[in-house]
């Protein structure tokens, strides 16, 4: 099991995140989800539950369950042989902010997870241990910190709108970011996101080489351009309250429901055959002392 800490300094505060995540979030389910007449073709996610919880990681908060459709990601001839569970990824998030939990299995890989926990700070990433890890957990933590104005972005997910030594907030007054954005003599705000990730691929001869691709482009990847975007689309988030976002997250619920092709979310069958979710997830695997 290979455990990686990421922090992801953002020019905003911890309150004005919480917002813009979670419509980050619901914004790509909607635009990167394509419905299929059948499961191989499937791309994107399905959402089979968003609810509060109560007693559950970190108090009381939102659980969500989702599918991620991986369908046309993948070439055609590999769809052809491989089992529908080896196409779908779950997802299971716990969001008692500024504390937030991500779990990720596949049926079709019992030795795979991938989870996620997240600390939101008002600073610039300094805190040396925000998860209390054991002193054989720090041994094996490698801290990354990802720079969504310095780092590299491969050319085909680059766009101008999002880019942040371009992108101006009208309503925040804030950018363009400039290459020292994070120096405490720039008056921008900023906040930090906490990350400690725990990535699992327990099948002899493929473990440390598909735990490192995990990490590198499943997980650096994803959030580095995911962050870019929170951050470059401040202006549709700025005016928009939790009441506004949790809305627009039942919408696009039901949307993506159809079009993916399952039960609505709200409907007796859905309920019927979505089994309920878990008070809490396993407790995170201790690494192994160095």
């Amino acid at each position: 099991m290979k455990l990686k800490e990421y922090r992801i300094p953002m020019p905003m505060t911890v309150a004005e995140y919480r917002i813009a995540q979670i419509y980050m979030i619901d914004k790509k389910s909607r635009t990167e989800s394509k419905g299929a007449a059948s499961t191989d073709e499937k791309s994107g996610v399905e959402i089979l539950e968003n609810r509060p919880y109560t007693d559950g990681p970190g108090g009381s908060g939102q659980y969500t369950r989702k599918i991620f459709h991986l369908g046309s990601h993948l070439p055609r001839g590999i769809r052809m042989v491989l089992p529908k569970s080896a196409l779908m990824v779950y997802e299971e998030a716990w969001n008692a902010y500024p504390y937030t939990r991500t779990r990720y299995t596949c049926p079709f890989l019992e030795k795979f997870y991938i989870d996620v926990e997240t600390h939101y700070f008002d600073d610039n990433g300094e805190q040396d241990n925000v998860f209390h890890l054991s002193d054989a957990e720090l041994r094996q933590r490698d801290v990354d910190i990802i720079d969504l104005v310095n780092d590299h972005i491969d050319e085909k997910d680059y766009l101008v709108a999002e880019d942040p030594k371009i992108f101006r907030s009208a309503l925040k007054q804030r950018g363009p970011l400039p290459s020292g954005w994070r120096s405490t003599n720039i008056s921008t705000p900023i906040m930090c996101a906490y990350k400690v990730c725990r990535a699992e691929f327990a099948y002899l001869g493929a473990q440390r080489r598909v735990e490192q691709f995990i990490h590198d482009v499943g997980l650096r990847k994803t959030m580095l351009r995911a962050h870019r975007q929170a951050w470059c689309w401040a202006d549709e988030w700025a005016n928009l309250t939790i009441d506004d976002i949790r809305r627009s997250e039942r919408d696009t619920q039901e949307r993506l429901a159809r079009e993916m092709g399952g039960a609505d979310p709200g409907s007796a069958a859905a309920a019927a055959t979505t089994p309920a979710a878990p008070a809490n997830p396993p407790a995170p695997v201790a690494a192994a002392a160095a």
